[in-house]
């Protein structure tokens, strides 16, 4: 029979027969449920039914053996179907048995079992008593975990206005367990499923509501404070799961600042020794605000402060599980999940760290044995670190409610964790001083922030949950930061908001050197540091008062020797994060010239110990005419520590007495420290030569074998890390060879250097990585390592050696993987510039195929990087042609130079990161070519299609550096005379573009590159017509009155240089043009007379600023094409005599006179004041 009158139409979903051989008992079960069934013949007495129900009912929530998920789910139909809705005893228990089996068992329903056991939970709901709602929720609570989805035509009836859910979890309901239950329900509802539709905005935002609501009620006198916090929990929860599954955006004000008080009163919930009162909501001002500590508890916190246990040996796993699928979880599940526990190391072993506490602080050499613990602090904060398992015996219920209120708080802070995800940075800031920690006003107390939970929260997981927050809300503040400023003294009536930043950021150093040396678990203790390491890459040091980064540079040095190896990974990621500050800091620079002990006096011998045995990895490659103990270039008769103590970690056996913690890991059990920590030394290795290469260029040779020998060791990670470290050392030496580098000639390192370098390398495991590795990363970094070479040092190398370079390069460019494809075809756009390959004309034509072969690859990223390469190529084509004349013209062969053309030209027409530099080798190869190449019928058309490509490509919408460099190209075309400039259709064309974007584009870069390439023709004929001639300095003259109107203040800066390109260009026109020319001209000077007066005075006066530290070699240059331009027009005018009344050569002279005064009037001002 069904389970009521009125629901007989309801489908019964068909039971399939059980496995024979799954679950013998649950088939027993299955068997005594079926011979329950009304069957044919006379009834059984009601009562002996329902009696045995209860039996088998019993039977069932006490067994434990295994079951298959269909045989759970038709247990549970079964049983429901022989249950009336009005056996409410019944009822309850097949509840309990829906809600027990399905956590028991993991089972997760099906959708038609599904449907039929919700219809029936619903049903009872609304007909059975009160008393049975709390095992009915319960059940629905475990049926729809995971299956929201499949609740879709469930939702009216509990997610409705008037739906069950939320009338039974409304602060009006009077029993809190029913109320606490449906939360959950709702909570599980909230749980998304991959590739699955999530929950309607419609329902999201009653959950959104409905668990605010709970966040923000207060606990009643007769609630207990377990309940209340499961009650938190269940909220909490289910708020994280819209945030994360439903990827909620927080985008309204009171939205955000309801959700943010409520999770900041939650993160302080049952803190010992603290209590605050929050306001309804947040609300975004640069200043604290609203949370202050009751007077009564103020004294008991600050007492409080470094009250703090340590960590027991090993952490307890048991856990308070309310029950199963309650969200909740009083255990340690219950906080975070994968996410917020995830350390740098995976499941690196969580052993107790040797205590820095003992040795950063005065109190040196204290035990942290349970004694100590025992005599030392309250009984309350004796538990276990991971606080999840809890007895009478062990401290009753007290201890549990601790626990619970942990719970909470590590909720509370996995909720924050998601919601910054899920609101803008720009707008999370606005809240800053609402969590991150200010300095404290004269006689105020300080304002509760993360930091206090980092401090003083009794639980190490809760403590950690903190900090991570705290990282995140770092993370990617670098440009909030950058206005904090304290250099000067401040000393005003008010504090500007960039010493409010300022000071906020000195308080944060501050408490988190605090931390550190009060922490003693290595999980906490790993978090401190990685959040130090957010502080050091986001805050603006140039801009504060020196000393912050001294004081975490010296307080880590210690933890390099933790027991912990995430500790110990950390610590050098912070240490990275130092030296990798942008602007060179001469802070820094006196960090890294301290001497190896210095900072290290407490922390035992054990660095010490290590930098001395360090000298071994110097020895093998003493420099030549040199003692082994002094290495060409050396300045100091120390290395630098840090760089010692990289490379000791990298290359030298593990000692045992320091990284103990380390042994119960297989991975771990090679000779040398764990992979994680070697990696972590190599990448901080890197870090040092690219932000300090002239002093690790002192051990050039030495760190190159460092790089050789982690290239040769199984590991691909290390193997990875080696080629990038060789990379920059690479790098490092071709910044100091480009000629803007302002490094002096004997502070380089020598050419004869790198080329022992380079020999060394690829002597080494560099071509054999290259030829035989399996992984593809390694292949591009290696490649691009290889690319990486100083042009002067690879011509000195042996001719085998360089063919063994272009061979792999070559070989590799035809690579199956993107990724090694892309490094070769850039490497080969590097070496196509090296002087003593870009004359071969065979290496030329050969890295040519092999570029256009990668330009037509199927991966965007390897058409972007073969296209600068073919522009580099193009390059050398001009370079080629203008030192070797007509012998490279006849070497190279006409078909390929088709090949590039046509090439060129269909990448063009590619998306922008291609087309920039597709338009750039278009612009060399229409420079490149020769009247025989014009006049040949297979090179027409191609060169029509490329003019066309570079004249729409200059009009189109693409981004400025794609238009700029087609502005450039044009200017290229113009440079060869054997075009038919000023007569072919397409001149027009091209000339009409660039009128129109040096008028009116809206990136001044392009409009001046766009002038120039109107400057270059040299002679009138290329110009074309008088009207084109004419409309090209109409033009000019407008876009040189335009050439201060911009929307972007940005672009204000490049308003000169562009007005001193649009003269240049004016002033050439004036030189080049006809009799025919002038009436046009001399009208446009008529309108504009005073406006182009003053800017080409302004243009002649630029001339002697920008060169006042030298000769004035640019101004008589200025002076010497308006004299040339004078000279000219006057004699056109002469020619005329008088024909047409054009004066425009007077105008010139007046301009110029009027010049020359002002310039002889400042000279002698100048003499007067000297003399005096």
């Amino acid at each position: 029979r069904p389970f009521e009158a009125g629901a007989r139409s309801l489908p019964c979903p068909a039971l399939p027969r059980p496995e024979p051989e799954l679950g013998g008992s649950f088939r027993r079960y299955l068997a005594r449920l079926g011979t329950l069934r009304p069957r044919p013949g006379p009834e059984r007495p009601d009562g002996s039914r329902r009696t045995e129900l209860h039996l088998l009912f019993d039977q069932l929530i006490s067994e434990s053996c295994g079951a298959a998920p269909a045989d759970v789910c038709a247990l549970l139909v079964q049983a429901c179907q022989l249950v009336h809705l009005d056996q409410e005893h019944l009822v309850s228990k097949v509840c309990q048995l829906i809600h027990l089996l399905l956590n028991r068992f993991q089972v997760l329903v099906d959708e038609e079992n599904l449907n039929f056991l919700l219809s029936y939970c619903i049903s009872a709901l609304k007909q059975c008593s009160s008393w049975t709602h709390v095992e009915i929720v319960q059940a629905l609570a475990a049926l729809v975990y995971n299956n929201g989805p499949k609740c879709q035509k469930h939702l009216p009836d509990l997610l409705g206005k008037t739906g069950l859910l939320v009338q039974l979890s409304d602060a009006a309901q009077p029993n809190v367990e029913l109320r606490r239950a449906a939360v959950r329900s709702m909570a599980n509802l909230c749980l998304s499923v991959p590739e699955q539709p999530y929950l309607d905005e419609s329902y999201r935002s009653v959950c959104f509501q409905t668990f605010l609501s709970v966040l923000q009620s207060s606990k009643t006198s007769d609630v207990d404070d377990i309940t209340f916090c499961m009650l938190l929990q269940n909220a909490l929860k289910g708020i994280q799961s819209l945030l994360n599954g439903g990827k909620m955006k927080l985008m309204q004000t009171d939205q955000i600042g309801s959700l943010l008080a409520v999770l900041k009163k939650c993160m302080f919930h049952g803190l010992p020794g603290l209590s605050i009162e929050m306001p309804a909501a947040l609300y975004p001002v640069p200043l604290p605000q609203y949370d202050q500590r009751l007077p009564a508890k103020q004294e008991q916190s600050e007492a409080a402060t470094f009250k703090r246990k340590k960590s027991k040996g090993k952490q307890k796993k048991g856990e308070f599980v309310e029950e199963g699928r309650d969200l909740s979880d009083a255990g340690n599940e219950s906080a975070l999940g994968a996410e917020m526990m995830k350390l740098h190391l995976g499941n690196v072993q969580k052993s107790p760290g040797s205590d820095p506490r003992s040795r950063a602080s005065d109190a040196a050499n204290v035990p942290a044995g349970k004694e100590h613990l025992s005599s030392r602090y309250p009984s309350w904060k004796r538990i276990s670190s991971s606080e999840s398992e809890y007895s009478d015996a062990e401290g009753g219920i007290q201890s549990k409610v601790r626990s619970y209120q942990a719970n909470v708080r590590q909720g509370a802070l996995a909720c924050f964790l998601s919601a910054i995800k899920s609101i803008e940075k720009r707008v999370l800031y606005g809240y800053w001083s609402a969590f991150v920690p200010d300095a404290p006003g004269i006689g105020s107390p300080q304002s509760v922030s993360l930091m206090t939970i980092a401090l003083k929260d009794p639980s190490p997981k809760t403590r950690a949950c903190a900090l991570q927050v705290l990282s995140a809300i770092l993370e990617g503040s670098k440009q909030f930061l950058s206005v904090a400023e304290d250099v000067n003294d401040h000393k005003r009536a008010f504090t500007p908001f960039s010493v409010t930043i300022a000071s906020s950021i000195r308080e944060l150093h501050r408490c988190l050197l605090l931390a550190l040396v009060a922490e003693s678990s290595s999980q906490t203790l790993t978090q401190i540091v990685k959040c130090l390491a957010n502080l050091v890459s986001n805050a603006p040091y140039s801009r504060l008062k020196p000393g912050l980064l001294t004081r975490v540079w010296n307080q880590i040095k210690p933890y390099i020797c933790h027991k912990d190896v995430n500790v110990r990974v950390s610590s050098l990621t912070l240490l990275g994060a130092i030296v990798s500050i942008q602007v060179p800091l001469p802070e820094v620079q006196l960090l890294l010239q301290q001497p190896s002990s210095s900072g290290l006096s407490n922390s035992g011998s054990t660095t010490p110990r290590r930098s001395n045995s360090s000298e071994q990895w110097r020895k093998p490659l003493p420099s030549e005419g040199e003692p082994p103990d002094n290495p060409a270039g050396c300045t100091s008769p120390e290395p630098c520590w840090l760089l010692r103590l990289c490379v000791s970690i990298i290359v030298l056996p593990r000692e045992d007495s320091c990284s103990d913690s380390d042994a119960n890991f297989p991975s771990f059990s090679s000779v040398y420290e764990p992979c994680p920590l070697r990696l972590e030394a190599l990448q901080v290795l890197a870090l040092l030569v690219k932000g300090h290469f002239p002093m690790a260029q002192s051990y050039f040779l030495e760190l190159g074998e460092v790089a050789c020998r982690c290239m040769e060791e199984m590991d691909p990670s290390i193997q990875l890390h080696g080629a990038k470290l060789l990379e920059e050392l690479g790098t490092g030496v071709l910044q100091q060879y480009k000629p803007d580098s302002g490094i002096s000639p004997d502070q380089r390192v020598p050419v004869s250097v790198v080329v022992t370098f380079w020999t060394m390398m690829l002597n080494g495991p560099l071509p054999g990585t290259l030829q035989n590795s399996p992984h593809a990363t390694l292949q591009t970094s290696a490649c691009d390592a290889l690319s990486s070479i100083l042009p002067e040092a690879f011509s000195r190398l042996k001719n085998d050696q360089q063919i063994l370079c272009v061979t792999l390069l070559l070989g590799l460019n035809h690579s199956e993987n993107p990724l090694v494809k892309a490094a070769a075809a850039r490497a080969l756009g590097v070496y196509i510039l090296f002087s003593c390959l870009r004359q071969d004309v065979m290496f030329v034509a050969d890295t040519a195929n092999a570029i256009l072969d990668s330009l037509h690859d199927k991966s965007p990223n390897v058409r972007a990087k073969a296209a600068w390469s073919l522009g580099n190529l193009t390059d050398t084509l001009i370079i080629n042609m203008e030192m070797m004349g007509q012998s490279f013209h006849e070497e190279f062969s006409d078909l390929l130079l088709l090949k590039m053309l046509r090439s060129a030209t269909e990448a063009s027409k590619d998306r922008d990161k291609v087309k920039s530099n597709a338009v750039r080798a278009l612009g060399n190869v229409l420079h490149f070519l020769q009247p025989c190449h014009i006049a040949n019928p297979r090179f027409r058309e191609a060169i029509e299609e490329s003019l066309q490509a570079l004249i729409s490509t200059v009009q189109s919408e693409a981004t400025m550096k794609v238009r700029w460099n087609a502005c450039y190209a044009l200017g290229n075309v113009f440079k060869n005379p054997a075009l038919p400039l000023g007569e072919a259709p397409w001149t027009a064309q091209a000339y009409s573009a660039l009128s129109s974007v040096v008028k009116s584009c809206k990136n001044f870069k392009v409009r001046i590159k766009s002038a120039m390439a109107l400057s270059i023709p040299s002679r009138r004929e290329c110009y074309g017509s008088t009207e084109q001639f004419c409309h090209i300095w109409s033009a000019l003259v407008v876009a040189l009155q335009k050439s201060e109107d911009t929307e972007d203040f940005l672009e204000f800066k490049y308003s000169a240089s562009l007005r001193t390109q649009i003269c240049q260009a004016l002033l050439h026109l004036l030189s080049l043009a006809k009799s025919t020319d002038l009436p046009v001209i001399w009208e446009t000077i008529t309108e504009n007379r005073d406006a182009i007066k003053s800017y080409v005075l302004q243009y002649l006066k630029s001339g002697a600023e920008e060169n006042e530290a030298g000769t004035h070699t640019d101004l008589c240059e200025r002076e010497g094409v308006l004299k040339g331009a004078i000279e000219h027009l006057g004699g056109l005018e002469k020619q005329l005599q008088g024909k047409a009344r054009v004066r425009v050569s007077v105008y010139l002279q007046d301009i110029l006179t009027n010049h020359t005064s002002a310039s002889f009037g400042f000279l002698s001002t100048a003499n007067v004041v000297f003399l005096q």
